[in-house]
């Protein structure tokens, strides 16, 4: 089965935030990419709500539920209380939990699986308990005993940090080098259970040797690539042009 593909709405309430305007609508281009045929919409609501606010939550949640029962709701976000708050009202299918601080202007690592599991156990439990599929983020460096203790915190998952692959795009060989270490991340994850996502500086130009390599990635989580391909060729055709980078005939 292709990788599913969720649209990151954080670039489009970035822009929108920028005037005290509603425009562009958070939940129109959502609309526009689940009409499109995207699996489902993810958002990071920060602290400091700099993209996502709190009260877009409540409208995805119900543009989904009303209009696209069978599409899901990816939430990512650092696990305080305020957050796990969030989910728990909000209700999303997934939850990706990522390691970052609050003031990072975007997710640049995976969790440390062995200083962090006695951290993620008891959230990963709680989130599961609501009815919550839960992915973590995973540094893509072949690490097999990291990715056997990410099986420890009960998640569902993992989400490949995908930002060195991306950050290759004029340097094939290094490429090469990424791929080969996000395969065997990915590898690992596959042979004891775990689903594997991915996400970070993910294109239509390096999505089909990736989806290539990890014949069973889940599912792909893309805002920045895909909100500037919309500028070009408009939301709609660009959720084609990734499915189609994603392996499906569209």
């Amino acid at each position: 089965m292709p990788a599913k593909l969720s649209v990151n709405l954080n670039a489009i309430a970035m822009l929108r935030n920028r005037r005290d305007l509603p425009w562009p609508s958070v939940t129109g281009l959502g609309r526009i990419a689940l009409q499109a045929g995207a699996a489902g919409l993810t958002v990071h609501p920060r602290p400091d709500q700099r993209h996502i606010r709190f009260s877009d939550l409540p409208d995805i949640r119900a543009l989904i539920d009303d209009e696209f029962p069978h599409a899901e709701f990816n939430m990512e976000g650092y696990p305080t209380e305020e957050f796990l708050a969030l989910c728990e009202k909000n209700q999303p299918e997934q939850v990706t939990l990522v390691p970052d601080d609050p003031s990072q202007a975007t997710s640049d690592h995976g969790w440390n699986f062995r200083q962090s599991l006695d951290v993620l156990k008891p959230v990963v439990k709680r989130l599961k308990s609501g009815g919550m599929r839960v992915s973590l983020f995973a540094d893509g460096d072949g690490d097999a005993e990291a990715v056997a203790l990410a099986r420890e915190t009960g998640a569902d998952r993992i989400e490949l940090y995908t930002g060195p692959y991306g950050g290759t795009y004029d340097h094939p060989d290094k490429a090469i080098e990424e791929i080969a270490r996000l395969g065997a991340t990915a590898d690992a994850a596959h042979a004891i259970g775990l689903g594997v996502n991915a996400g970070h500086d993910l294109t239509v130009a390096n999505l089909p040797a990736l989806v290539k390599r990890i014949p069973y990635l889940a599912e792909v989580s893309i805002g920045h690539g895909l909100t500037a391909d919309a500028l070009e060729y408009g939301m709609a055709e660009t959720v084609r042009r990734f499915r189609r980078a994603c392996g499906e005939t569209v």
